[in-house]
């Protein structure tokens, strides 16, 4: 068996996992969890980069000796390098405003369907290319060097070697998917630099060895190399996804949910975008097909002004509501700034002239059918217009661990639900590393072995299939 570390950094908490792979085994265990706390300053809001960092210094020492170093995170965020290679201040959390407008001043030089054509990305106001816009006039930029991406900054840092991995460039909205290169055009036409970015790595691809220094804090014997693994943690957990044969789609849960397909080419149609679906790149010449719709996100936020109250209890309460009563937009970016979250459900549901929750359990139980309404609607529509059925619904991630929304979506669905591992970006991470020293074959080989190595559950769905369509017409007025 080998060994190896996978660095997997959530919006809210980071974590190194240790995955040891031999013929027929895959374990995982956690060595170190450290929180994410983004910090508001004068500037905005920003995150905490180096407080990170010490995190994955800390969780290298714990976790002892490997063979090999992943690192996996969120996407669109990035920092940005001087001449000397120092990092020019905190990178920008995507939930900063500064991108307010800013997608408007952009289609006026690229329409927005052009911009779709070119990159296959769906609009949300937070992508790498309108961060760079908003950023244009400041002194960080004028001055920078390199930009990197927060996977890449992380592994510069421990290498010294700079790159650009290609599963999180997709997300940039300056890559075009059926090149898998930069999208020169856009990139020229925006007046956006493209030698900012450091040279593209493929999942798999060396990206250097631990400095003398990192050695030595954290106790390793070198020389432990650093492998690009499917660095945007989407890219790593749908690589996890334990499905048997094409015929599935996915749900990675957890802060948010990204509801698609894998396909072997993008979907770049104008019925694509209106219906917002992202064209992002995966392993082996794999797309992302999916629509990122808020997620978990927004029951964190209750749960976090509510002053943390038991989340079991909390479920428990909420499976005893009635279902359906009022339901949201969970893709709606009125949800995406932080605050004041149990008054905005309710408000949007006052809006909208369906019953108000008031209790913590009926918020829960409105956000719950929400997300799995949301999840229905994601489900069904890349069906049509990839051209592309399933027979079954894949759940990875945090929210594997909520039944109620597990069995939800298999009811709004219609589908069975197969929800596990719950780990999956940290597996899918350590599956690349693995695979890269030729322990492991083939996607299918690695789904394989997940499937027979990790517990899962199946949902099938029951209830009454018309309540979810008229939640859905109540919600859309279609």
């Amino acid at each position: 068996m080998q060994t190896y570390a996978a660095v997997d950094l959530g919006a809210s908490s980071g974590r190194v996992m240790v995955g040891r792979v031999g013929p027929g085994s895959l374990e995982l265990t956690e060595a170190h969890r450290f929180p994410n706390r983004p910090v508001r300053v004068p500037e905005g809001l920003r995150w905490d980069i180096l407080a990170l960092y010490a995190g994955v210094l800390d969780g290298l020492r714990a976790a002892g000796q490997v063979d090999s170093v992943g690192i996996d995170s969120w996407a669109v965020d990035y920092g940005l390098l001087d001449a000397d290679g120092a990092l020019l201040g905190n990178p920008v959390h995507y939930r900063d405003p500064r991108t307010q407008g800013v997608a408007e001043r952009v289609w006026e030089t690229v329409p927005a369907a052009e911009l779709y054509a070119a990159t296959g990305l769906q609009y949300a106001p937070f992508n790498t290319l309108y961060q760079l816009t908003a950023a244009r006039s400041s002194a960080q930029l004028a001055y920078a060097e390199r930009l990197l991406l927060i996977p890449d900054l992380l592994t510069y840092w421990l290498t010294g070697e700079a790159g650009t991995e290609l599963t999180n460039a997709s997300t940039t909205q300056l890559i075009d998917p059926r090149t898998r290169d930069w999208s020169r055009d856009v990139a020229d036409r925006l007046g956006i630099d493209l030698k900012l970015f450091a040279p593209l790595r493929r999942p798999g691809d060396p990206a250097g060895l631990l400095r003398p220094h990192v050695l030595q804090e954290t106790g390793l014997t070198g020389p432990v190399p650093v492998t690009a693994v499917g660095s945007h943690d989407t890219a790593s957990a749908v690589a996890a996804v334990p499905a048997a044969g094409e015929r599935f789609a996915y749900i990675c849960t957890g802060t948010w949910s990204l509801a698609g397909l894998e396909l072997h080419a993008p979907v770049l149609t104008e019925e694509s975008r209106a219906a917002n679906f992202t064209n992002e790149l995966g392993l082996d010449g794999t797309v992302r097909f999916l629509r990122n719709i808020m997620g978990l996100w927004l029951l964190q936020e209750c749960v976090r002004e509510w002053g943390g109250p038991d989340l079991a209890g909390l479920l428990r309460d909420a499976a005893e509501v009635p279902s359906l009563r009022s339901v949201v937009d969970a893709g709606d970016t009125a949800f995406l700034a932080p605050g004041r979250m149990p008054a905005r459900i309710a408000q949007a549901c006052r809006a909208s002239g369906q019953p108000v929750p008031e209790s913590r359990a009926e918020i829960t139980r409105c956000i719950l059918d929400s997300l799995a309404l949301a999840h229905r609607r994601a489900v069904t529509e890349a069906q049509a217009l990839a051209d592309h059925p399933v027979d079954v619904v894949h759940i990875v991630g945090g929210g594997t661990r909520n039944a109620l929304l597990c069995r939800l979506t298999a009811d709004a669905c219609g589908l069975p639900v197969v929800a596990g591992p719950s780990e999956a970006a940290a597996l899918g991470n350590v599956l690349v590393q693995a695979r890269a020293r030729g322990l492991v074959g083939d996607r299918a080989a690695m789904r394989e072995l997940l499937a027979h190595t990790q517990p899962l559950v199946r949902y099938e769905p029951c209830g009454d299939p018309a309540a979810w369509e008229a939640a859905e017409s109540r919600l859309t007025g279609r």
